[in-house]
């Protein structure tokens, strides 16, 4: 019996040095790829569902344009903080700010979905200060990932 077969029926254990460390670099700048269109994805869904859901208050207060500000603060530090980098927080702000006030602007018809109403201007004004707010909250908390070095690009 030759020494290959003896060594393959003895069950000796797998060992993952022998995988090739490019394929888990693809895979992770994949699903890195995939996290930021769906930051980006998001600020687009809270500025289309903020634009037709604005207008809801409670004793005059326009509530619903507070809370949505309050939201998209929320989702880019978060976004920046859960990806290690500002990117992560300014994806949902561009996604947002395109989604309003591309919806802001009148159709033909002279129509408009946000209104110059209070709730019309917390929304968006708002909206805006609390985009730029969690923007320069992105860039100022300078996130590092842990265990990994920027600057080689490798696991430390």
């Amino acid at each position: 019996m030759s020494s290959a077969t003896r060594d393959f029926g003895r069950g000796r254990p797998y060992s993952l040095l022998c995988v090739e460390a490019g394929q888990t670099d693809t895979r992770r700048d994949r699903g890195a790829v995939a996290a930021y269109v769906a930051l980006f994805l998001l600020g687009v869904m809270q500025g289309l569902i903020g634009c037709f859901q604005f207008g809801h208050s409670l004793g005059g207060v326009p509530v619903m344009s507070l809370v949505f500000c309050a939201l998209i603060l929320v989702t880019i530090v978060a976004g920046a903080v859960g990806m290690g980098t500002a990117l992560g927080g300014v994806l949902p702000a561009i996604g947002w700010m395109a989604t309003s006030f591309v919806l802001t602007l009148p159709t033909a018809g002279g129509s408009v979905i946000v209104t110059n109403t209070a709730a019309g201007k917390w929304y968006l004004y708002g909206g805006a200060a609390c985009a730029a707010t969690g923007i320069v909250a992105s860039f100022s908390l300078r996130l590092r990932r842990p265990g990994v070095d920027r600057q080689r690009g490798v696991d430390a």
